[in-house]
């Protein structure tokens, strides 16, 4: 991959780790029972509270040094869709889901194209190009 293409996937697994980080960190500090409890009160079983959470807070930091990022991403996808599909979409675009689906566009661009640049994946796995590959 050209090195143009390697920073702006840099620029986008460090902007959505920061961001999923942040989010993951708010649910933790605001009272992940409550965030349990706000799921259970839209029809969702209260424990995946738990499992979204943790998904944005070691996602996120697994997105900023570049580790397993593309399985990362595709997690974080499948958030940012359930999070669409149940909660946002009735709001409409503006005001509703624009933010998580720039989220997700984001995610799909990393799981789909990896992120090598200063990512450790990169010093763990250099001498297996295939596990490379995979990872980034």
């Amino acid at each position: 991959m050209n090195q143009k293409f390697e920073i702006t996937t840099l620029i986008l697994r460090v902007v959505l780790g920061i961001t999923f980080f942040v989010h993951g960190l708010d649910k933790f500090q605001g009272g992940i029972e409550n965030t349990a409890g706000w799921f259970a009160s839209i029809g969702l079983p209260g424990f995946l509270a738990y499992g979204v959470a943790v998904i944005e807070l070691v996602g996120g930091i697994l997105l900023i040094i570049g580790l397993a990022s593309r399985v990362v991403s595709g997690l974080l996808a499948v958030v940012m869709i359930g999070a669409i599909l149940k909660v946002k979409i009735a709001a409409g675009f503006l005001g509703g889901y624009e933010l998580d689906l720039a989220l997700l566009a984001m995610a799909a661009v990393i799981a789909i194209n990896g992120s090598k640049l200063l990512a450790v994946d990169q010093f763990l796995f250099k001498g297996n190009k295939n596990q490379n590959d995979i990872a980034a």
